[in-house]
This record gives C-alpha cells, structure tokens and sequence, in this order.
C-alpha cells in the first residue's frame, strides 16, 4: 500500500515502521555485556556500537525495570505489567531474555531502516554462532509482534 503525500512524494506503508536490531549472546558472553559492555572479550562489538551511537540493553534486565517502576508507581497504568512479570519469574524464559540484547541507537529503542540497515551491516560479520550466536530485527508493525497471551489481557473500557 501506498500513500501520496504533498508534492506528489509516495510512501510505502513499510517505510513508516521504525526498527530494532537485537543480538544474542552465548551465556558467558551475556554476562560480560550486561555488566561490562567495554570489555575486551567482546571484541569489534564496542567500536560498531560507537561508531553508529548505539547501546545494548539486556531484555531481561529491561522487563525487570519494567516491571520496578511499575510496582512503584502502580500497575494499573503499566498494560503489559502481568505478562512481564510472569516472563521474567520464569526460569526458562529468564534465561532465552538474559542473553538477549536490544540495540539502541542515539538513545532511541527503535529507529529508521536506514539506521537499523547501516548498523546490522557492521554487526553481521560478528555473529559466528558460538559468542554471538544470531542477529534478529524487529519492526514496530504490530501484525509482526507478540501479543500478551488472553490470560493478561485486559478488558478494554
């Protein structure tokens, strides 16, 4: 689908998505990145996050922050609070989000193809499948995100 804006410029509906990179670590390696993400054990990876302004962000360490400002500031304003709470109590859950990383670019979770295209381009030689055991990109499209299970849903008012 496409839209026509002024001055005759279309744009694609894809095009209005925003992305994320995220990387996954083996557990050794996790750990070293959530606690020391200069370190020399990662190598190339502190240099390619620099050069595009870009952070890491352990998930699980980010739905745990979700999940504190929500207890502190009260959970009925926090939709997704009981879903994130269940996810990171989980052991088996824990453990998938502990080694995964979401990519921040300028202080910004998500950001443009453009940016999301020039950063997984430097990133992807890294992924050997042993440190750095996979690459994913994610978009803001709803149709391509998970929705919290019914059970944590709440009734719309």
């Amino acid at each position: 689908m496409r839209l026509r804006l002024k001055g005759h410029m279309e744009l694609k509906m894809s095009d209005q998505w925003q992305h994320q990179l995220r990387l996954y670590f083996a557990d050794e390696l996790a750990e070293v990145a959530r606690h020391d993400p200069g370190n020399l054990a990662l190598g190339p990876l502190p240099g390619i996050l620099e050069k595009h302004g870009a952070t890491m962000k352990c998930q699980f360490d980010a739905f745990a922050g979700y999940v504190s400002e929500a207890e502190s500031h009260g959970v009925e304003d926090y939709p997704l609070y009981e879903w994130t709470k269940a996810t990171i109590e989980d052991p088996v859950k824990k453990a998938k989000h502990i080694r995964s990383f979401s990519l921040h670019v300028k202080g910004k979770e998500v950001y443009t193809k453009e940016e999301a295209d020039a950063l997984e381009a430097d990133l992807q030689p890294l992924v050997d499948g042993k440190s750095i055991t996979r690459l994913s990109r994610h978009d803001t499209n709803p149709a391509n995100n998970p929705q919290p299970p019914e059970r944590y849903r709440k009734p719309r008012v």
